[in-house]
């Protein structure tokens, strides 16, 4: 399958409102003007492209040397198990070769993350509100 990876752009935000909101994460898309906000200030903010539709996106925060902390990974239920999500998670990673990527997963998506050789490690999560 042809996939094509590039920079999010704003113009984007319609297409990834949608995915987030068939996934059901509510909290990401109440506010998209938020989101957008989101996307722009992290590094790299990527989506994926299938026949020139948004397939999927990453958002991830890094210092550029040790640490790149996806904060998410989203792909359009449709086109899982087909490879969008290890290209972007590839993608991501040759921006900062030099450092380890992270991430929390969810009991659902564990599974992929043992696939692609993550390995496992505890840690939490709270809002500001709680």
């Amino acid at each position: 399958m042809m996939v094509t990876i590039r920079p999010y752009e704003t113009e984007d935000l319609a297409a990834i409102t949608d995915l987030l909101k068939d996934e059901s994460w509510t909290t990401l898309a109440a506010d998209p003007s938020r989101f957008d906000q989101a996307m722009k200030g992290s590094s790299p903010a990527l989506v994926a492209l299938h026949n020139g539709e948004i397939c999927g996106y990453i958002r991830c925060i890094t210092d550029q040397v040790i640490t790149l902390l996806v904060a998410e990974l989203l792909v359009d239920g449709k086109l899982r198990g087909q490879g969008v999500g290890g290209k972007l998670l590839q993608a991501a990673h040759d921006l900062f070769p030099s450092t380890r990527m992270e991430m929390l997963a969810t009991s659902t998506s564990k599974s992929y993350y043992e696939q692609k050789k993550f390995r496992p490690f505890y840690g939490f999560r709270k809002t500001y509100a709680e």
